[in-house]
């Protein structure tokens, strides 16, 4: 009996989007499948994510990777946090991975918190989320909490080197089967001019065909845009940045376990602290701030020499009108770009990913799993699209970029999610929304958004109940934190990359 051909999946495009697709395919697909990828060295990356979120460590764990030496080979550092500097006059607030003070039955903790500031008896927000007092404090763990157990452990995410974590998914995927060609893809062939892609051509009268295309080609999406033609929805009319320049410096004295985001009169700044050196970037729009007034305000905010020169890079808030058209599936910046302020880039590679993976097509796919698939991007993007405005719309500065960010209007969702807080103190959790409430609730009040009303059932317990209940929480976190090791003893202890860390 004749054998079935193998399945034959191509990655076009490498870097970070490329090297995670073909890492998670040749983990959980069994022997019916090919997996190829198609790079070409003289093709740059963007390679600016080297922030994530907590996601990530589960992407790694399903790879099987340990996470000390991931540590090791990336330069990475520990993070637990968010740090976003001048975004209204009140100056800095934190967004922390994990929980925030403690739930009372059904009654959410925002509640209590809300009552307590009614009462005068509540300290800031961050003063009852772990992991913000631990960032402050420059220190890091992992695992249960070491002196109470009613404390959570502290979520935590990476900040690392995009191009070695591509170099480091490179060898685990070719060291499991995924075979690498070099080359320029300089044609597209499709079965007709209406009709799935059939082969990638290569420099070199090379041709590698397929049975299904991963188009991780970055913002050139060689594939789904030029190929397939799916248009590309632009958002910049409420995220008008469209460029940033990126450089690195030397290692921040300052080692800090969270990204930091400041903003300037026409965007932000971004600095990521890694072992070997730190990430910066400015993030702008090209309206309101030359580049040359840009280069000059990155280099002069920065910690620590420059590595090299501004690197610029320009792009368009906004999604592919399709993810998955044909037999192309978009991943990473091909499929639509949101700005890092988040630090939810690698985040969409790794759903993205996952999806393919769940819903993966036979050779003739109905149209009813692309519809599915599509329909779940799209709420994906859109949802993260709001989180990110809302850092802009809600301010308080006075430049005409901070204005205009002001007075346009917001899409629907995003306006009742903040009339529903203003008006009750309350957050709904949408399904498949990546940040849940604590998240919300932490950006809507860093950024100045009060509540007026709390739960009924806030209003019950007797003032001095409220103060006590709030005061314990503030110290079992502040005493968790001062027995952690500093996130520099931490990293030297789990994970010092070849290159020893300055002292």
């Amino acid at each position: 009996m004749a054998t079935a051909a193998p399945y034959r999946i191509v990655v076009a495009g490498g870097g970070t989007a490329g090297w995670m697709t073909a890492a998670a395919l040749i983990r959980f697909l069994g022997p019916g499948f090919t997996v190829t990828l198609v790079e070409s060295d003289a093709i740059g990356t963007v390679g600016v994510g080297e922030a994530t979120i907590p996601q990530i460590r589960m992407f790694n764990a399903s790879l099987g990777i340990d996470e000390d030496a991931f540590v090791a080979a990336t330069g990475a550092t520990y993070k637990l946090a968010i740090e976003f500097v001048g975004w209204t006059q009140s100056g800095r607030y934190m967004h922390a991975f994990g929980d925030v003070g403690r739930d009372n039955g059904l009654l959410a903790f925002r509640h209590t918190w809300l009552r307590g500031l009614a009462e005068g008896v509540a300290e800031p927000l961050g003063t009852y989320a772990l992991n913000n007092v631990a960032a402050l404090a420059n220190r890091m763990q992992r695992g249960p909490a070491r002196t109470a157990r009613v404390l959570p452990d502290m979520p935590y995410a990476f900040h690392f080197d995009a191009a070695l974590y591509a170099r480091f998914l490179r060898d685990f995927a070719e060291a499991r089967g995924v075979v690498r060609h070099e080359g320029r893809i300089v044609a597209v062939a499709r079965a007709g001019e209406d009709g799935d892609v059939q082969a990638l051509h290569l420099d070199g009268d090379r041709r590698i065909e397929g049975d299904l295309f991963l188009d991780c080609t970055g913002f050139h999406a060689r594939l789904i845009g030029e190929a397939m033609g799916v248009g590309y929805q632009d958002w910049s009319h409420w995220l008008p940045c469209d460029r940033a320049l990126a450089v690195p410096s030397a290692r921040a004295r300052d080692f800090t376990p969270y990204t930091r985001a400041t903003a300037h009169d026409a965007g932000w700044q971004w600095r990521i602290p890694l072992q070997h050196r730190t990430g910066n970037g400015i993030v702008y729009s090209s309206r309101h701030l030359s580049d040359d007034e840009a280069a000059a305000r990155l280099l002069a905010g920065l910690d620590e020499p420059a590595l090299g020169d501004p690197r610029p890079i320009r792009f368009r808030a906004g999604r592919r009108e399709t993810a998955w058209a044909g037999n192309v599936i978009a991943i990473g910046l091909a499929s639509g770009f949101l700005e890092p302020l988040e630090s939810t880039s690698i985040h969409l590679i790794q759903s993205a990913v996952e999806r393919v993976l769940k819903l993966l097509p036979g050779r003739r796919p109905p149209a009813a799993l692309r519809d599915a698939y599509n329909a779940q991007a799209v709420h994906e993007i859109e949802r993260i699209r709001d989180f990110i405005i809302l850092h802009y719309a809600a301010n308080d500065r006075a430049e005409p970029f901070w204005r205009e960010r002001r007075e346009t209007p917001l899409p629907d969702g995003l306006a009742e999610k903040i009339t529903l807080w203003r008006e009750s103190g309350d957050i709904v959790r949408e399904e498949g929304d990546l940040f849940g409430e604590v998240a919300w609730l932490q950006v809507l009040v860093g950024q100045g958004i009060t509540a007026r009303g709390y739960h009924p059932v806030a209003a019950q317990p007797p003032r001095a109940q409220i103060a006590e209940y709030l005061d314990l929480l503030a110290k079992l976190n502040a005493r968790e934190v001062a027995q952690m090791p500093t996130h520099e003893e931490f990293v030297r202890a789990h994970g010092a990359a070849d290159t020893e860390i300055a002292a």
